[in-house]
């Protein structure tokens, strides 16, 4: 057989390149709950919401019905602190909502006790370890066929060179040095955001769930009975990892030793 010539060696990998891309491309929406390092809870979550792009403006156009069903305007924030006895009805319509629409997809990291974080001991600050969870719950969201816009709510002032050094991160861990993948993490204030609302309802259930094991008289009935509508809809208990092969729901319980079973 004749041998190819070097030249050509060089054509044949040149040639894929230039590639069309030819996958899906989604929107990214992450949101936080009892994140801050010495606040009165001592478990957090993060967690994201993400759709294919193309159905962002009817996923929101929904949302927007639900709360004009209840009375509530479209500018008008609805979010986990907002849940009360008067507004049970709405909150459970956007999380059957949520369960009931095939694009729409949630992944979580709860990080059970805050109290145990050894920030000295790995170099860091809390600011630090907080993105870095960031990138533990994000990275296996993303799939090499796909395009992906994240967006992260408003943290602090130091948000948009955080959510650039984040971007970085995730693309180098997908070896996507060009962001081809992770096209985008940015910041955007979260009362602007339908789909934000969503997450930060979903995200503050489980730092709930986490941060009241025992049910006190002082609880929140309501908030109660939607987390018991998510583990009803879900199939989780919200209090161990899921399989990472759960696509609608899936759940990571991160602890500092590593992750609980």
């Amino acid at each position: 057989m004749r041998p190819l010539a070097l030249d050509g060696v060089r054509a044949y990998y040149e040639s894929g390149n230039g590639a069309a891309f030819g996958g899906e491309e989604f929107n990214v929406y992450c949101d936080e709950s009892c994140h801050l390092e010495h606040d009165r809870f001592k478990a957090m979550s993060l967690g994201a919401v993400w759709c294919p792009k193309s159905k962002v403006r009817e996923i929101s156009k929904r949302l927007v019905e639900i709360k004009a069903k209840h009375g509530v305007g479209m500018g008008a924030e609805v979010k986990w602190t907002k849940v009360s006895p008067c507004n049970y009805d709405l909150y459970v319509d956007i999380i059957d909502y949520f369960f009931d629409d095939d694009d729409l997809h949630f992944r979580g990291l709860v990080v059970p006790d805050k109290s145990k974080l050894d920030h000295a001991r790995f170099n860091q600050d809390h600011d630090l370890w907080y993105y870095k969870m960031y990138f533990t719950m994000l990275k296996t969201i993303f799939s090499r066929d796909a395009r992906y816009y994240v967006y992260i709510d408003i943290k602090d002032t130091h948000s948009g060179r955080n959510a650039q050094k984040l971007e970085n991160v995730l693309a180098n861990d997908a070896y996507d040095f060009n962001h081809e993948i992770v096209r985008r993490v940015q910041p955007i204030r979260s009362d602007e955001v339908q789909l934000m609302q969503l997450v930060d309802i979903l995200t503050g259930a489980i730092a709930y769930r986490h941060n009241h094991d025992a049910i006190m008289p002082s609880d929140s009935v309501t908030k109660i009975r939607l987390i018991n509508r998510i583990i009803q809809r879900s199939g989780l208990s919200l209090v161990k990892t899921s399989l990472l092969s759960e696509k609608k729901m899936n759940l990571l319980v991160w602890q500092a030793g590593g992750i609980t079973s």
